[in-house]
């Protein structure tokens, strides 16, 4: 993205816990870093280390980008921004309910993209994620593996980073798809989505959404999405 943008500098990978994020974040205040993205299951701890959070941010408490503003740090969520960008896209601005799939850390910034607009069904293997989920945000705790009819279905989980299948038979009964674990062959839901026919978007296309608007942030430079698609393939 920094030679697409014509900008000089590196992105790196820091394997972290909570200590050394917290040890890394004392130095994007100290000017070792410009910014820094945090994955899950930090995105918590990354909210309770920032000085200032942005509406989305504050309201999933989740935070998945870090920016250095003098010796401040604003806490953003561009999950959230990648989750409003996809809800409101032709291929599923007319489903009606939502079901969510994880009640992590990316589940929150979901339902902190859909602010109450649509009906949202939230399920998680252990039950009690879900229903602390719900009662910040709303919702309708199911049970896991249950289908529901008409939904859009959103995988926040890693279930299809290994191969794994969705439980049940949530797809059978789905309306569409967004599906974000990724790697370098499809994921068994977007290959039973593509089957099926239905609406879809993978974890790479969140991953681009997401990523510009980090960089945006960062940087200030806008990274065109087309152009950023392609690099990946070429990777």
């Amino acid at each position: 993205m920094l030679e697409l943008a014509g900008l000089e500098g590196s992105y790196e990978k820091v394997r972290a816990d909570r200590n050394i994020l917290s040890d890394t974040v004392a130095g994007l205040r100290t000017g070792d870093w410009h910014g820094l993205n945090v994955t899950m299951p930090l995105k918590g701890a990354a909210a309770d280390l920032s000085d200032r959070l942005s509406p989305q941010a504050e309201r999933s408490h989740s935070v998945n980008t870090l920016v250095a503003e003098g010796h401040h740090i604003a806490g953003h969520s561009t999950d959230s921004s990648a989750f409003s960008l996809l809800l409101g896209d032709s291929r599923f601005a007319d489903l009606g309910s939502i079901l969510l799939i994880g009640a992590g850390g990316t589940a929150a910034a979901a339902m902190a993209a859909i602010a109450g607009e649509r009906k949202v069904y939230v399920e998680a293997r252990r039950r009690e994620a879900a229903e602390r989920l719900t009662a910040t945000f709303g919702g309708e705790v199911v049970a896991w593996g249950a289908a529901v009819a008409g939904s859009l279905v959103i995988n926040t989980t890693p279930l299809g980073m290994q191969g794994e299948s969705l439980p049940g038979e949530i797809l059978s009964a789905a309306a569409g798809m967004i599906d974000l674990p990724y790697g370098p062959v499809t994921t068994p839901a977007m290959f039973t989505t593509g089957r099926l026919g239905l609406p879809k978007a993978d974890g790479h296309e969140f991953l681009i959404l997401q990523a510009i608007e980090s960089f945006r942030l960062w940087t200030g430079v806008q990274v065109a999405y087309l152009d950023l698609l392609q690099a990946l393939r070429n990777a």
